[in-house]
């Protein structure tokens, strides 16, 4: 699998996950929301991202070459930009330029 066919499989299963549980902004709000009453603090869903790439990272760590995990780790980047807060929305930046 190239990279082009890995984003594709990225964006296949994150369509399938938009469907079957609606917006990522606010599926991620009701997981960070549920996180913080666990924790007593408070989680951002921007916080939940940053943690399940974590969790894949540590899967990776164990073996470096499953595919799912890596799938997944491009997934939640996409989601990350999906729960940024309305207003942070015209701050993402690409700092390449």
């Amino acid at each position: 699998m190239n990279g082009e066919q890995l984003l594709q499989q990225s964006l296949q299963i994150f369509e399938a996950r938009r469907a079957n549980y609606g917006l990522a902004k606010h599926h991620f709000r009701e997981v960070a929301r549920r996180w913080s009453l666990i924790l007593n603090c408070q989680i951002t869903p921007q916080q939940v991202v940053m943690c399940l790439i974590e969790l894949k990272l540590a899967r990776l760590k164990e073996n470096p070459t499953h595919l799912d995990s890596i799938i997944d780790i491009a997934g939640y980047a996409a989601v990350m930009a999906e729960v940024l807060p309305e207003d942070n929305q015209g701050g993402l930046r690409n700092e390449r330029n």
